[in-house]
């Protein structure tokens, strides 16, 4: 019988936990929301009872758990001790992004009161959840990331995370639109030669042949992909070492349709593979 994996979502109030836990529960994850920690290792119990089938569960945990928070740490050990698969995920956003969500939604913030504005509500959460962010296998910041974009992330995740893997995610943008958010390394390709300039390649993308013909033999993109790879492929080994669960190498050119589109599908394809990782691609600006 498989071992039911027990993901931990949370993160501040307005950063898209919610969203997460309906993606999982999408997934056929069983969710709860704000659970008590003290219960978490109860659930575990009962996902290990069942002899027929195993029950994958999400959990969320956030600020209106404070008065349980202390308890997490013996129910991470009881988790352990069961051998179950736990990954936490945290999401946050910047300040203002939180402010203007709480505003469009009109809802109270779960530590605002008489005496604690919006903003102090906020930067208290922080706090209170900070042991939550420091174990965190990944830390998702939500700023600039739409319900979409958002969904994709937690699926891929669902899909592909593990204690013991590493997953590497290369994702193409557009400078214009945008530094991404949650990348651990970001390379500028708008050095390259632009086919946005050929009236005839400006309507297609880097997934489409005439674009791909048009850099294929080019030296200068051969060198960007080469020393991208390189660059990548050397320093793997380090952090599978450090037991990290996902690295996000980020592509990027001026409107995210041609030149990184083209060198993220090289890179994931190449990765893909000569290496035993898993690994993913996305394009932020084809998805829009």
């Amino acid at each position: 019988m498989k071992t039911p994996k027990f993901f931990i979502i949370s993160g501040t109030s307005g950063s898209g936990k919610s969203i997460a836990l309906q993606v999982l529960e999408d997934l056929g994850f069983y969710c709860i929301d704000n659970l008590p920690a003290s219960l978490v290792p109860q659930m575990a119990h009962k996902a290990l009872a069942n002899n027929n089938a195993s029950h994958d569960c999400a959990i969320g945990i956030d600020s209106r758990n404070q008065d349980f928070i202390g308890d997490l740490k013996d129910s991470f050990d009881a988790l352990t001790n069961l051998n179950i698969e736990t990954r936490v995920l945290f999401l946050d956003a910047d300040d203002q992004t939180l402010l203007k969500r709480y505003s469009e939604t009109r809802r109270k913030h779960p530590l605002s009161d008489a005496n604690t504005s919006l903003l102090e509500a906020i930067h208290k959460e922080r706090h209170l959840l900070e042991h939550l962010s420091d174990i965190a296998d990944r830390r998702i910041n939500t700023t600039n990331t739409t319900p979409h974009e958002l969904r994709s992330v937690i699926r891929d995740d669902s899909e592909h995370g593990s204690q013991h893997s590493l997953t590497l995610l290369f994702q193409s943008f557009g400078f214009k639109y945008g530094n991404p958010d949650n990348v651990d390394f970001m390379f500028d390709v708008r050095c390259l030669p632009n086919p946005h300039w050929q009236p005839e390649l400006k309507k297609f993308t880097g997934l489409d042949k005439p674009v791909q013909a048009f850099f294929e033999g080019q030296f200068l993109c051969d060198e960007m992909y080469r020393q991208i790879r390189d660059f990548v492929e050397n320093w793997l080994p380090h952090f599978i070492k450090e037991n990290r669960n996902y690295i996000t190498v980020g592509i990027g050119c001026t409107g995210g349709q041609h030149r990184s589109v083209y060198l993220t599908q090289l890179l994931q394809q190449y990765f893909k593979e000569n290496n035993s990782i898993q690994t993913l691609v996305r394009h932020r600006e084809l998805s829009l």
